[in-house]
């Protein structure tokens, strides 16, 4: 393995997931990339997080975002995700003990709630604020969508448009209005609506995810010059509303189609650096270090790297900032969003 560059930086990793597929896996599945990137780790609880913290390293906390596990049985519909956050906050609550180490483990818990319910979204908020009154920091629902289903396959459910539809903004408002943050998952083609949503809710606290997921599969295949101008004018058009921040990763999933996904051997730090550049940096460029936090995506992104390559590659990418620029990019901004006191 590589050392370790500049192993003393705090990091807190604001975007993980924490899951048990292997029921899920042992099913049929479509052969789409995604399916056979999360196979590799279809079991990621509190030792394989740990495991992963502990690579080298200075992780010292870290942010759960929701990914549909451990949903409530037998629940109303839109109380069953309140089942996933009850969970988490007992994962966060043995690492708080100490005995895990100094890590604190989902110290904010970004949860589901359905926002097409509108203003009844409200009773399903608090009934995630009650399983983790201290821990609860904002929802997501995400809205990826592509007319082609070669792009997202079987994942892809919610239809196109969400953003706008009146019911969804009355949800986000539920959101604001309960002091939470949205966190958002679209493709970068969507982008536009997201401009959109967040000029019409500047009171809302908008992240936006995996840096919009730039496209490279399916019908965006061959593509990467032409989609990425479009991706930096959106990009640009988003850093202009000063209620958005981006999140910086992702880019490991399948949906860019770079040639390190599942490539063997695996890419080291470097080639990953060379790859993602362009994208990272013109969103440093735009948003400001401020509104910039690297993520790792974890266990989803081991379908190109594991988790102290990733943080490298971060790392060299982010190489010629300031070490202001550094602090907020690895620790500052996510503390701040999601208000996370250490």
């Amino acid at each position: 393995m590589a050392d370790i560059i500049d192993p003393a930086r705090p990091i807190i990793d604001p975007h993980h997931h924490l899951w048990d597929l292997r029921t899920v896996l042992a099913r049929p599945q479509p052969d789409h990339p995604f399916a056979r990137a999360v196979a590799r780790s279809p079991l990621y609880l509190l030792p394989e997080l740990l495991g992963d913290f502990g690579a080298g390293h200075n992780i010292v906390a870290s942010v759960f975002v929701e990914c549909g596990a451990y949903y409530r049985a037998g629940a109303p519909a839109a109380l069953r995700p309140v089942g996933e956050t009850e969970f988490v906050n007992g994962v966060a609550a043995m690492s708080a003990s100490g005995m895990y180490g100094s890590a604190r483990a989902c110290a904010g818990i970004v949860a589901y709630a359905d926002l097409t319910l509108g203003t009844e979204v409200r009773a399903v908020l608090a009934a995630h604020r009650a399983a983790a009154p201290e821990r609860l920091r904002g929802i997501r629902h995400s809205v990826a969508h592509d007319r082609d289903p070669a792009v997202l396959s079987y994942l892809q459910s919610p239809r196109a448009g969400l953003l706008a539809e009146p019911a969804f903004r009355a949800g986000l408002a539920e959101v604001a209005a309960a002091g939470l943050s949205y966190d958002v998952w679209l493709l970068a083609h969507q982008m536009p609506d997201l401009v959109a949503m967040a000029q019409a809710l500047p009171q809302l606290t908008i992240i936006c995810d995996h840096l919009g997921t730039p496209l490279g599969i399916g019908r965006h295949a061959g593509q990467r010059d032409h989609d990425f101008t479009d991706w930096a004018a959106s990009m640009r058009a988003l850093a202009n509303c000063p209620n958005v921040v981006m999140k910086m990763g992702g880019l490991a999933m399948p949906f860019g189609g770079f040639a390190s996904f599942m490539a063997e051997p695996m890419a080291t730090a470097q080639m990953l650096a060379d790859e993602w550049r362009p994208w990272i940096e013109t969103a440093i460029s735009l948003f400001g270090a401020s509104r910039c936090m690297f993520e790792s995506n974890f266990p989803v992104d081991f379908g190109t790297c594991n988790y102290a390559t990733l943080w490298n590659a971060f790392k060299l990418i982010a190489a010629s900032a300031s070490d202001d620029e550094k602090t907020a990019l690895f620790s500052g901004t996510a503390a701040r969003v999601y208000r996370i006191s250490l």
